[in-house]
C-alpha cells in the first residue's frame, strides 16, 4: 500500500477503505505503521474501522498482524512509534538549523529588520531613511531618554513604527537597542542551550558603531532593576525612572 500522506495517495487510501467496506478486500499489507496514515489518530481510527469490517492489516517493518495482535497492545505500540518519530523529527529539525548556522548558510543571517532591506542578491543593505531613525533611537537612549521617553519623542516627530503605526511598542524599542545586527553582527542559537554562532563581525553593513552599541548595553545594564552578585540576583532599592 502507498503512503496516505500525499494528495494522490490519500485518494487511494480512501478508495481502499471503500473496497474494504464493500468486502472486496480481506487483508491489507503495508510497509510500516508510519506510512499507513497521516497521524496517530487517523491510523487508530482506520484500524478500528477495519477491525469492525473483519479486515486484517499486516505491517511488514514492525512484523505486526492485527489478526493475531491484542488491540490494546497494538494501540500502545502505535502510540509509542508515533511519539518516537515525532521526537526524531524534532531533533532532525534542530540539528539542521544548527548545521546551517555553523556553516553560515542559514537564511536567518540575512533576515531584514527595521533599518535594512534586502538587495537583489538577498543580502542586507541599509535603508537610509529608516537607518536615521535607528541612530536617533540609540542617541536618545544615550542622552538619558527612557524607552517610554523615546516612544514619546518618536510620536512627536511623527515617525511611524516598523508596522506603520503611530505608536511604537516599548518592546520594539527595547529589542532594537539590543539587536547586534545594527553593529554588523548576527547571533544565532544563543538560547542558553546551544552554542552561539557568528557568521562574521561584518555579516552586514553596520548602522551603529560598535562603540555606541556597547555604550548602550552598558547603560541598559546600569538602568536595570536587577543586579547580579555572589549571592545571586537581587533588586536594586531604586529603579531607574522610566518617565524621562
Amino acid at each position: 500500500m502507498a503512503s496516505s500522506k500525499t494528495g494522490s495517495s490519500r485518494k487511494e487510501f480512501n478508495r481502499m477503505l471503500k473496497d474494504c467496506q464493500s468486502h472486496d478486500l480481506e487483508i491489507i499489507l503495508t510497509k510500516s505503521i508510519s506510512r499507513f496514515g497521516r497521524d496517530t489518530l487517523e491510523i487508530l481510527d482506520a484500524l478500528n474501522q477495519l477491525k469492525l469490517l473483519g479486515v486484517r492489516v499486516i505491517f511488514e517493518q514492525e512484523q505486526l498482524d492485527t489478526g493475531d495482535t491484542d488491540s490494546d497492545l497494538m494501540i500502545s505500540i502505535i502510540e509509542s512509534i508515533a511519539q518516537a518519530e515525532n521526537e526524531s523529527r524534532s531533533d532532525n529539525i534542530k540539528w539542521g538549523i544548527k548545521q546551517r548556522a555553523a556553516q553560515g548558510t542559514s537564511k536567518l543571517y540575512n533576515r531584514k529588520c527595521y533599518g535594512y532591506i534586502n538587495d537583489a542578491d538577498g543580502n542586507l543593505a541599509i535603508d537610509d531613511e529608516k537607518a536615521k531613525n535607528v541612530r536617533l533611537i540609540f542617541d536618545l537612549y544615550l542622552r538619558g531618554k527612557s524607552v517610554i521617553g523615546i516612544v514619546s519623542e518618536l510620536e512627536k516627530l511623527g515617525i511611524k513604527s516598523p508596522t506603520g503605526n503611530a505608536t511604537w511598542p516599548k518592546r520594539t524599542i527595547d529589542v532594537m537597542l539590543s539587536n547586534e545586527k545594527y553593529k554588523g553582527n548576527v547571533r544565532l542559537l544563543d538560547d542558553g542551550k546551544h552554542e552561539s554562532y557568528y557568521l562574521s563581525e561584518n555579516n552586514n553593513p553596520a548602522i551603529i558603531s560598535k562603540e555606541i552599541f556597547q555604550a548602550v548595553q552598558i547603560e541598559k545594564q546600569r538602568r536595570s532593576n536587577v543586579t547580579k552578585g555572589e549571592n545571586g540576583t537581587k533588586r536594586k532599592s531604586k529603579k531607574y525612572s522610566a518617565k524621562k
